[in-house]
Protein backbone atom coordinates (compact mmCIF):
# COMPACT_ATOMS: atom_id res chain seq x y z
CA UNK A 1 0.00 0.00 0.00
CA UNK A 2 1.15 3.74 -0.69
CA UNK A 3 1.00 6.12 1.93
CA UNK A 4 -0.73 9.32 0.31
CA UNK A 5 -0.82 12.85 1.77
CA UNK A 6 -2.06 16.26 -0.29
CA UNK A 7 -1.83 19.27 1.04
CA UNK A 8 -1.67 22.71 -0.01
CA UNK A 9 -0.83 26.07 2.64
CA UNK A 10 -4.81 25.81 3.47
CA UNK A 11 -5.03 22.43 4.63
CA UNK A 12 -4.27 18.42 4.23
CA UNK A 13 -6.97 17.89 1.86
CA UNK A 14 -6.10 13.71 1.99
CA UNK A 15 -4.37 11.43 4.23
CA UNK A 16 -4.53 7.94 4.29
CA UNK A 17 -3.57 4.91 2.19
CA UNK A 18 -3.86 3.85 -1.14
CA UNK A 19 -3.20 0.85 -4.23
CA UNK A 20 -2.57 3.50 -6.81
CA UNK A 21 -2.08 7.27 -7.20
CA UNK A 22 -2.36 8.97 -10.98
CA UNK A 23 -1.45 12.72 -11.47
CA UNK A 24 -0.89 15.12 -14.24
CA UNK A 25 2.53 16.42 -14.48
CA UNK A 26 4.08 19.23 -16.49
CA UNK A 27 7.26 16.79 -17.54
CA UNK A 28 5.91 13.87 -17.81
CA UNK A 29 2.06 13.72 -18.69
CA UNK A 30 -0.43 10.88 -16.60
CA UNK A 31 1.36 8.87 -14.71
CA UNK A 32 0.36 6.60 -11.96
CA UNK A 33 2.10 5.39 -9.11
CA UNK A 34 1.83 1.96 -7.24
CA UNK A 35 3.82 0.24 -4.23
CA UNK A 36 7.01 -0.04 -5.41
CA UNK A 37 7.62 3.11 -7.69
CA UNK A 38 11.18 4.03 -7.89
CA UNK A 39 11.88 7.74 -5.94
CA UNK A 40 10.23 10.77 -8.43
CA UNK A 41 9.63 13.86 -8.07
CA UNK A 42 7.73 16.10 -10.72
CA UNK A 43 6.06 19.69 -11.07
CA UNK A 44 2.02 19.13 -10.77
CA UNK A 45 0.18 20.14 -13.89
CA UNK A 46 -3.37 22.31 -13.47
CA UNK A 47 -4.85 18.90 -13.15
CA UNK A 48 -6.96 16.05 -11.22
CA UNK A 49 -5.21 14.00 -9.01
CA UNK A 50 -6.82 10.36 -8.33
CA UNK A 51 -6.48 8.24 -5.04
CA UNK A 52 -7.57 4.85 -5.63
CA UNK A 53 -7.99 2.61 -2.76
CA UNK A 54 -7.49 -1.08 -1.99
CA UNK A 55 -11.06 -1.40 -3.37
CA UNK A 56 -11.81 0.47 -5.91
CA UNK A 57 -12.94 3.06 -4.54
CA UNK A 58 -11.77 6.59 -5.89
CA UNK A 59 -11.37 9.76 -4.15
CA UNK A 60 -10.43 12.87 -6.73
CA UNK A 61 -8.85 16.07 -6.25
CA UNK A 62 -8.51 19.65 -8.25
CA UNK A 63 -4.86 21.05 -7.94
CA UNK A 64 -3.37 23.54 -8.98
CA UNK A 65 -0.14 23.24 -9.81
CA UNK A 66 2.40 21.97 -7.11
CA UNK A 67 4.63 19.16 -6.91
CA UNK A 68 4.47 15.62 -6.21
CA UNK A 69 6.88 13.41 -4.52
CA UNK A 70 7.40 9.58 -3.78
CA UNK A 71 9.57 8.04 -1.71
CA UNK A 72 9.09 4.37 0.07
CA UNK A 73 5.80 4.19 -1.19
CA UNK A 74 5.06 7.35 0.62
CA UNK A 75 3.28 9.85 -1.99
CA UNK A 76 3.06 13.37 -1.67
CA UNK A 77 1.27 15.65 -3.57
CA UNK A 78 2.19 19.37 -2.47
CA UNK A 79 -0.19 21.59 -4.30
CA UNK A 80 -0.63 24.90 -4.30
CA UNK A 81 -4.78 24.52 -3.82
CA UNK A 82 -6.05 21.12 -3.67
CA UNK A 83 -9.77 20.38 -3.89
CA UNK A 84 -11.57 17.30 -2.75
CA UNK A 85 -14.67 16.46 -5.30
CA UNK A 86 -17.24 17.61 -2.54
CA UNK A 87 -15.50 20.65 -1.72
CA UNK A 88 -16.29 21.95 -4.90
CA UNK A 89 -18.64 25.61 -5.09
CA UNK A 90 -19.50 24.83 -8.74
CA UNK A 91 -21.83 28.21 -8.84
CA UNK A 92 -18.95 29.79 -8.05
CA UNK A 93 -16.55 27.83 -10.49
CA UNK A 94 -18.96 28.33 -13.18
CA UNK A 95 -18.91 32.41 -12.55
CA UNK A 96 -15.39 31.88 -12.79
CA UNK A 97 -15.22 30.32 -16.25
CA UNK A 98 -17.83 32.94 -17.52
CA UNK A 99 -15.96 35.56 -16.38
CA UNK A 100 -12.47 33.94 -17.72
CA UNK A 101 -14.06 33.69 -21.11
CA UNK A 102 -15.31 36.85 -21.15
CA UNK A 103 -11.76 37.92 -20.54
CA UNK A 104 -10.50 36.21 -22.89
CA UNK A 105 -13.22 37.27 -25.81
CA UNK A 106 -12.09 40.53 -25.22
CA UNK A 107 -8.55 39.41 -25.56
CA UNK A 108 -7.27 36.14 -26.65
CA UNK A 109 -4.06 36.70 -25.21
CA UNK A 110 -4.85 37.54 -21.65
CA UNK A 111 -2.52 35.00 -19.76
CA UNK A 112 -4.40 35.49 -16.47
CA UNK A 113 -7.67 34.69 -18.17
CA UNK A 114 -6.51 31.46 -19.67
CA UNK A 115 -5.60 30.26 -16.29
CA UNK A 116 -8.11 31.31 -14.94
CA UNK A 117 -10.32 29.36 -17.43
CA UNK A 118 -7.93 26.47 -17.24
CA UNK A 119 -8.50 26.04 -13.14
CA UNK A 120 -12.00 26.96 -13.40
CA UNK A 121 -12.42 24.33 -16.05
CA UNK A 122 -11.05 21.52 -13.55
CA UNK A 123 -13.19 22.30 -11.02
CA UNK A 124 -16.28 21.75 -12.76
CA UNK A 125 -14.88 18.51 -14.41
CA UNK A 126 -13.80 17.37 -11.35
CA UNK A 127 -17.26 18.39 -9.65
CA UNK A 128 -19.37 16.20 -12.41
CA UNK A 129 -17.21 13.14 -11.31
CA UNK A 130 -15.60 13.25 -15.34
CA UNK A 131 -12.51 10.84 -14.92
Amino acid sequence: MLNVQVVSPESVSYTGEASMVIARTVEDGDIAFQPGHVQFIGTLAVWSVDVIKEGGERDTFAVHRGFVQVANDDVTILSDVSEPKDAIDVARAQIALDTADAALAADADDAAAAADKARAELRLRVAAGAE
